[in-house]
């Protein structure tokens, strides 16, 4: 089926997303917080840029990206800067979240969806001035296939593994079979079995197109630089996309961006966009109303209150990531069904909701998001039985032993806005259960993802998945596709059933497939899924429209700013 050609949204587009804070307190009735005025924050070297200035929007967040390079990161704050630089050949649209063209204007699936067409747009170019075209998006599908193995070191869970399952070295495991320049802007595509979430899989900002020619020349596919402790390709450092928005400069704690003069679509009113890193949520919020910034992410329910009270306004998220207790089960004891089962009925989900996330947060008894219409009718509810967690940790033969449980500190996310208060209520309930608990505490920056996605003295972390498409293969085949290092956990029968449900024609039939899947992995239990949470972000009054997404797919050059004017088209 092809897909109808984009249609191009002009600046009389309707201005929507942005509510009043103190409306949604009401509708909400988010949970209240202590009363006070917000002081003025220091002066900070990070925000150089004014947030008055009329063209100019400055954003806080929550910790500095890992990678520029979005086919080699994996996080959130990566993903929002190269979002705005570089671009992939599907869209999302911003209401639905449904794929749109975007660098492909069309596609056509064939061959039992063995295959698919791109018809790609004539009139773009990269922001080093070379055009885009099919080479240049073979040179990087065949560049993510072939990524080497030292390239990857540094990350886990990249999406080009999760969608098509394996890198060039696992010729057996892939589903990649290639790509095809058939013409100058026509490309083909070939899978060696249907992947039914591919074209949401595509919108995800990991398989944006880049300027071949930048990657030679910043060897992509060498980590040769460091970047707070994390190594890092100088491609990865200076990214050339075809995005609104190029790169201006990265410094540890700053990015600078500017617009494109020859970007092929809506330029906006958005001249420069500084994102400046704050990782306390209290101290984002003390930036935003002192005039600081312009907006920030991961509204904490602490600084709810307080932005209310100054008048500003509040965008919240369907849910869409989930938050989860990691349990590793090469940690001696953790590989006991019934030491898990223990770990399950121990945990008090509403307790742990109740004044730690926004209203509206919900229990999670599986880890698909009820966005997506997978039941849970036949998933296990492990409900809050304190009594009965102590007997089945008497019967695994829990000997008393520390358990390290790994937390990440000074950082938010759409899954977990404030981690240590998550931990110390989570630290409480298995200590009441019998759990000798052993905190550990490590800063998000030290890399906290790579340590506990790794062999290692670990019994227990606090982690989450936020979903960048729509499609349950997101979650549970990101999470449980194959083994991995995280939870220890080898179930081939679990695997089998993922990689056959992800091929499915959508339906009934691949609905109850995954709902199947939910159900087993609620039975072996290698996590404990706790929390669909509400993420939300804030912006200040000359901030009039901004396009919030459940999947976080929000360019800026849909921004619209009370003082600021549409940037002049340069084919004018």
């Amino acid at each position: 089926m092809k897909t109808p050609a984009a249609r191009r949204i002009g600046p009389g587009r309707a201005r929507r997303g942005v509510l009043p804070l103190t409306a949604v307190l009401t509708a909400a009735s988010l949970v209240s917080c202590t009363a006070g005025e917000v002081s003025p924050p220091q002066p900070s070297a990070a925000a150089t840029t004014p947030a008055a200035e009329a063209s100019t929007f400055t954003f806080g967040t929550a910790a500095d990206p890992r990678t520029l390079d979005p086919a080699l990161a994996n996080d959130t704050e990566s993903y929002r800067v190269s979002q705005q630089i570089m671009e992939g050949l599907v869209g999302v649209d911003p209401l639905t979240s449904e794929p749109t063209p975007l660098l492909a204007e069309a596609w056509e699936e064939q061959d039992d969806g063995r295959t698919y067409e791109f018809t790609l747009r004539d009139d773009v170019v990269f922001h080093d001035g070379l055009p885009f075209d099919a080479q240049a998006v073979c040179a990087n599908f065949d560049r993510w296939y072939q990524l080497p193995a030292a390239a990857r070191a540094g990350a886990s869970r990249l999406p080009f593994e999760n969608v098509f399952k394996a890198f060039s070295d696992r010729p057996e495991a892939t589903l990649y079979e290639g790509c095809t320049a058939t013409a100058e802007h026509t490309v083909d595509l070939h899978l060696r079995k249907r992947i039914t979430g591919l074209i949401p899989a595509l919108a995800a900002p990991a398989f944006a197109i880049s300027s071949p020619a930048a990657l030679r020349s910043g060897a992509a596919d060498e980590l040769s630089e460091t970047r707070d402790g994390m190594a890092i390709s100088r491609y990865g450092l200076a990214p050339v996309g075809t995005g609104p928005f190029s790169l201006v400069s990265w410094t540890p704690g700053a990015v600078d961006l500017a617009a494109f003069p020859r970007y092929w679509g809506e330029r906006g009113e958005i001249q420069k966009v500084a994102f400046t890193t704050i990782p306390n949520p209290d101290s984002r919020a003390r930036a935003l109303t002192s005039g600081r910034i312009d907006g920030y992410d991961f509204v904490s329910v602490d600084s709810a209150v307080d932005l209310a009270r100054n008048g500003l306004q509040f965008l919240q998220r369907d849910p869409y990531s989930v938050l989860y207790l990691g349990m590793n089960q090469a940690f001696p004891g953790v590989d006991d069904p019934l030491f898990r089962q223990a770990v399950a009925h121990a945990i008090d989900k509403d307790a742990l909701i109740d004044g730690r996330f926004l209203n509206g947060t919900k229990p999670a008894r599986q880890f698909v998001p009820e966005k997506l219409g997978v039941s849970n009718d036949t998933v296990a509810d492990y409900g809050y039985d304190l009594d009965l967690a102590k007997e089945l940790l008497e019967e695994s033969g829990y000997d008393g032993r520390e358990l390290p449980f790994y937390y990440p500190r000074n950082v938010s996310r759409a899954y977990l806005p404030s981690p240590e208060k998550a931990y110390a209520e989570l630290s409480r309930q298995l200590t009441e259960a019998g759990f000798n608990i052993k905190p550990v505490p490590v800063e998000w920056s030290d890399g906290y993802v790579a340590a506990v996605q790794k062999p290692g003295d670990r019994a227990f972390h606090l982690l989450g998945w936020s979903g960048s498409y729509e499609d349950p293969d997101n979650f549970v085949g990101a999470l449980f596709g194959s083994r991995n290092d995280e939870f220890g956990y080898d179930d081939p029968q679990l695997f089998s059933k993922i990689n056959r449900a992800r091929g499915l024609p959508n339906g009934e039939d691949r609905t109850t497939a995954y709902a199947s899947i939910s159900s087993q992995i609620a039975g072996r239990i290698p996590a404990v899924p706790l929390a669909f949470p509400i993420s939300a972000l804030a912006m200040s009054a000359r901030v009039t429209s901004y396009p919030v997404s459940p999947v976080m797919r929000e360019v800026f050059n849909r921004i619209d700013l009370a003082d600021a004017e549409p940037l002049p088209d340069p084919s004018d």
